[in-house]
C-alpha cells in the first residue's frame, strides 16, 4: 500500500511540474498556449492596471503619500543603477525597474494559486536573451563597434576566449539561476501541499513564495546590473 502511495504521489508530482497548455488557438493545425503564457498575460494586465491607478492623480503642487512613495522608488533605482553602472546607468533603469516587478510578481503568484510562469525555462531563457541584448547591446552602443570588440580583450588579450565564452554563460547563468530556484521552491511547496496539506504549506509560502521570490528578483536584476 506504501508503494501505491508513493508512485501516485511521484505521478501527481510529474504531473504538476509539466508545462500544461491553456488552451490551444484553432489556427494553423492548432498553436497552443501555455500556462506560463497566460499567467503571463495575467502578471501584465496587472501590472499596467496597477500603473494606471497608482499615477492616475499625479500633482506638482501637492503630492499625495502614494506619489511621494512612488517619487522615492523612482529616485532610487535611479541612484542604483547610477552607483553600480556610472553615469549612464539611469538610461537603464526603466528597463530594470519594470524587469524587476514582472519577476517579483511571478515568483510570488504562487501564493494566489497560480502556478509561477519562472517556473517555465522557456519564461527565464528568454528573460535571460533580453538582458544579454542589454549587456552587449549597451556594451557597443557606448564604446561604438572598434571600442566594443575591445571590450573582449580586456584586462589582457590573452582572456579573449573566456570573455567570448561569457557571452553565452552570462545569460545561461541568470536563466538557470532563476528557473532552478523558482522551480525548487515549486516542487517543496507542491511536495508540502500532497503530503500535510494543511497549516504547514501556508507558513512555508511565506519563505518560499515570498521571500525566496524577493531574493531571486534582486538577484537577477543586480547581476545584469553587473554584467552590463
Amino acid at each position: 500500500m506504501r508503494v501505491v502511495s508513493l508512485d501516485a504521489f511521484k505521478e501527481s508530482l510529474v504531473e504538476e511540474l509539466g508545462n500544461k497548455v491553456a488552451f490551444t488557438v484553432p489556427v494553423l493545425g492548432g498553436i497552443p498556449v501555455a500556462e506560463s503564457v497566460v499567467v503571463t498575460w495575467i502578471v501584465m494586465a496587472a501590472l499596467i492596471a496597477l500603473a494606471l491607478a497608482l499615477t492616475r492623480r499625479l500633482s506638482v503642487d501637492r503630492p499625495g503619500k502614494v506619489q511621494c512613495a512612488l517619487e522615492w522608488a523612482v529616485e532610487f533605482l535611479n541612484g542604483f543603477t547610477k552607483n553600480n553602472m556610472g553615469p549612464h546607468g539611469p538610461d537603464f533603469a526603466p528597463y530594470l525597474g519594470t524587469i524587476a516587478l514582472y519577476i517579483l510578481l511571478c515568483n510570488i503568484i504562487g501564493i494566489f494559486g497560480l502556478v509561477p510562469p519562472t517556473k517555465d525555462l522557456n519564461v527565464t531563457a528568454a528573460l535571460a536573451i533580453m538582458s544579454a541584448v542589454l549587456i552587449y547591446g549597451a556594451q557597443f552602443r557606448y564604446h561604438g563597434l572598434r571600442g566594443g570588440l575591445k571590450k573582449f580583450m580586456e584586462p589582457m588579450p590573452l582572456l579573449l576566449p573566456i570573455n567570448l565564452m561569457e557571452v553565452a554563460i552570462r545569460p545561461l547563468a541568470l536563466c538557470m539561476r532563476l528557473f532552478g530556484n523558482i522551480l525548487g521552491a515549486f516542487i517543496i511547496m507542491e511536495m508540502l501541499k500532497l503530503l500535510v496539506p494543511v497549516v504547514l504549506p501556508a507558513v512555508f509560502s511565506l519563505y518560499f513564495d515570498l521571500f525566496d521570490g524577493l531574493i531571486q528578483t534582486v538577484v537577477f536584476v543586480f547581476l545584469t546590473t553587473l554584467f552590463t
